[in-house]
C-alpha cells in the first residue's frame, strides 16, 4: 500500500479504520485469553473466584494530623504531600516547623 499518493482525508479515514480494527482485535485477544485462563483454572480445579478475588478493596485509614497552626487550629497538615501555604509562610518567616508539631 503506497501512502504517499493518498490525500490527507483518505489517510485520516484509514487511520480511523485502523483504530477501530485495533480495538476490535484487542477485545478479541482479551476474550480469547479469558477463555484460556478459565479453561486452565477448570482443568486444575481452581475456582474462578479464587483467581479474581472478592473485588472489595481494603479501606484506607485516615492519617493523623502532625502539624497545626498555633493561632488557628483549623489549619492543620498531616505532613504528607505538598506543604500548605500557611506552613510555607511559617518556615519562610524563619520559624521552625517543629513548633507546629502536634
Amino acid at each position: 500500500m503506497d501512502l504517499s499518493n493518498m490525500s490527507v482525508g483518505d489517510l485520516r479515514n484509514l487511520q480511523d479504520q485502523i483504530k477501530q480494527e485495533m480495538k476490535k482485535r484487542e477485545h478479541l485477544e482479551v476474550a480469547k485469553a479469558r477463555e484460556q485462563i478459565l479453561a486452565i483454572a477448570q482443568s486444575v480445579g481452581v475456582p474462578i473466584k479464587d483467581l479474581i478475588g472478592n473485588g472489595i478493596r481494603a479501606k484506607t485509614g485516615t492519617v493523623a494530623v502532625r502539624y497545626r497552626h498555633p493561632d488557628n487550629s483549623a489549619q492543620q497538615w498531616t505532613g504528607r504531600g505538598r506543604q500548605p501555604k500557611w506552613v510555607k509562610e511559617w518556615v519562610d518567616g524563619g520559624k521552625s516547623i517543629d513548633k507546629l508539631r502536634v
